[in-house]
């Protein structure tokens, strides 16, 4: 694959439908560490995050789900929850080596937070 510093680098990168790309955007940088990679007018924002990537586009809301891999999930939990994010589920440990959170944006996509804690063999959970 060819680099092209148009786009993200990350091999897959969600989309969001959103209102108002502006106003998603700094939420989504206040309450969960996004980065502005690139804004293209006030229709499209680039952010990433470590090496992921994700689209806002404006566009009628549409609910979403994505997975953003962070450090520390009680932290980045803590973060959300104080700029308004709501917590559908807290953190937890899960058998497959990951402690995850999920909250809400103000659209209504869902975010799911997961922190590696072990390294598991998937052939150990998989039953």
């Amino acid at each position: 694959m060819l680099d092209n510093r148009s786009m993200p680098p990350s091999a897959v990168i969600p989309v969001l439908n959103c209102p108002d790309v502006v106003a998603a955007s700094a939420w989504l940088r206040s309450a969960f560490g996004f980065l502005e990679r690139l804004a293209i007018g006030g229709h499209r924002i680039q952010l990433s995050y470590g090496s992921g990537s994700l689209v806002l586009v404006n566009g009628p809301s549409a609910p979403a789900s994505v997975m953003v891999r962070v450090e520390d999930a009680d932290a980045h939990c803590a973060r959300a929850r104080a700029a308004g994010a709501r917590i559908v589920a807290e953190p937890a440990d899960y058998p497959y080596g990951e402690r995850q959170y999920t909250a809400t944006d103000p659209i209504g996509h869902t975010w799911t937070f997961s922190e590696t804690i072990a390294d598991v063999d998937p052939a150990d959970w998989l039953r």
